[in-house]
């Protein structure tokens, strides 16, 4: 049986993993969360790995898992792995193969892949949640970001565990906007110096691609400063 004060917080080191688990250590504890990491060869990958550190470090947990996926960069068919796809600058949501709506920094259903670690350690550990800080209405448009996804992934969790396995997947950021998520995260003292999201450089953020114009964007209607260093931030209102 799963003991329901454990959690499994996915911790990307993005400013959404870490409100998510700022929320989780407020519901759960800090000694009852299990952080998880995965690497899939992004760009950015070792920088989002010391942003976790960071954060794991700065909340006090001691149970960490990381892992790495790499037949994401073996498969391709994002910006995010194949260093031949170029990352967007200026452009939010720039539109990916053939025209598609869905952005061309989307790798392809690597939530589920992400999710499917989770659900194997929550249940090897005995923990009746998975946090994950996927948010729908003010992102880039990722198919595996919307509530019905996640609704779905709940009932495969149900099939394909355990008859006395108990795992809920939450989703505690997914309904907010970008700017919510930075109030929320203040009032909770979430560490948002420590957090990373830029999509192509390790050292100051780029303040060009998808993810550092919806964050520098949200800084700015939530009216309080971004933190990290940027090479430039002239897209702050775009």
């Amino acid at each position: 049986m799963a003991d329901s004060g454990k959690t499994v917080v996915l911790l990307s080191g993005g400013m959404d993993s870490c409100v998510s688990t700022a929320i989780a250590r407020e519901t759960h504890g800090a000694e009852n969360i299990a952080l998880l990491h995965a690497g899939y060869g992004q760009r950015t990958q070792e920088r989002e790995r010391r942003a976790f550190g960071a954060i794991a470090d700065f909340y006090g947990v001691r149970e960490r898992l990381v892992v790495q996926l790499d037949h994401f960069r073996a498969i391709g068919g994002s910006a995010l792995t194949d260093q031949s796809i170029s990352v967007p600058e200026n452009e939010l949501g720039a539109p990916g193969p053939q025209g598609s709506a869905i952005p061309v920094t989307y790798v392809p259903f690597r939530n589920a892949h992400f999710l499917s670690v989770a659900v194997s350690w929550a249940e090897a550990i005995g923990a009746g949640a998975i946090y994950i800080g996927a948010v729908a209405e003010d992102s880039s448009g990722y198919p595996d970001c919307r509530p019905e996804y996640y609704r779905v992934f709940q009932e495969l969790i149900r099939v394909g565990t355990r008859p006395e396995t108990r795992i809920e997947i939450v989703t505690p950021v997914i309904t907010l906007k970008k700017s919510e998520i930075i109030r929320r995260g203040i009032e909770l003292g979430a560490p948002f110096h420590l957090t990373w999201s830029c999509y192509q450089n390790e050292d100051a953020a780029c303040g060009a691609c998808d993810s550092c114009l919806l964050r520098l964007r949200a800084f700015a209607e939530a009216g309080v400063p971004d933190p990290i260093p940027y090479r430039r931030a002239v897209s702050a209102t775009r």
